[in-house]
């Protein structure tokens, strides 16, 4: 099975790094976050990717060409400004025969992807994704008058869920997928939840993305508790 990586954002909530890398290259003891992502994939069989190149793309290229991974690695330009539905469209070619894997090249996780695979096999529907709690970042409390009446300390199960990544997608979902200007979160996503095509498998394990600097050091700690 294929494995997409989306690798071509440019990584503007934490432009202090992506200035001069892209996201997936910021490294995470010693090795670029995409390399980590990769690994987490091939512990469990999958050796087969397809990068989707954008932002400072020649830079992940001339990695790859310098370091050598006992898996088989696609790097395919998508553009510089295509937005994440539009790259997943512009792979169309090499995923339309056959249920493929995606997730984002800023997040690191110990999600189960085997259980995943058998999870979306047995719903039989378009797209699945991960479902995860965000670790929380504040406390919650509720007011009354100028008294507290609750207080809790941050807690991750008082976090909604939100999409994780980590897909599992059949070909017919690239149909939904207009051009190079549409976001995977927005209509893709959109029009298959109507349709009841996407499906949400729980994660209740780690999970962290980079999104900004603050993201760094808890990301390093996510590292430290998946080895």
């Amino acid at each position: 099975m294929k494995v997409v990586i989306l690798a071509g954002g440019f990584g503007t909530r934490i432009s202090e790094y992506t200035k001069s890398i892209p996201k997936p290259m910021i490294k995470i003891k010693g090795k670029p976050i995409l390399v980590h992502i990769m690994k987490h994939y091939y512990k469990f069989g999958f050796d087969d990717f397809y990068i989707a190149l954008g932002y400072k793309g020649g830079i992940i290229k001339q990695y790859f060409k310098n370091n050598k991974y006992p898996w088989k690695i696609n790097l395919i330009d998508t553009g510089l400004t295509t937005m994440t539905g539009g790259r997943i469209r512009r792979l169309k070619k090499y995923l339309k025969d056959n249920t493929f894997l995606l997730t984002y090249g800023d997040g690191l996780s110990n999600v189960d992807i085997n259980a995943l695979v058998n999870f979306h096999n047995k719903k039989k529907k378009l797209i699945t994704l991960t479902a995860v709690r965000p670790p929380a970042r504040f406390g919650a409390i509720k007011i009354k008058g100028n008294y507290v009446k609750y207080f809790k300390e941050k807690s991750q199960i008082d976090e909604g869920w939100i999409n994780g990544g980590f897909f599992v997608v059949e070909p017919k979902f690239l149909d939904l997928i207009k051009g190079d200007g549409t976001f995977l979160e927005k209509e893709p996503l959109e029009k298959a939840t109507k349709k009841n095509q996407l499906v949400a498998y729980r994660h209740f394990g780690i999970w962290q993305c980079l999104d900004t600097k603050r993201d760094i050091e808890l990301i390093k700690n996510v590292y430290k508790k998946l080895k």
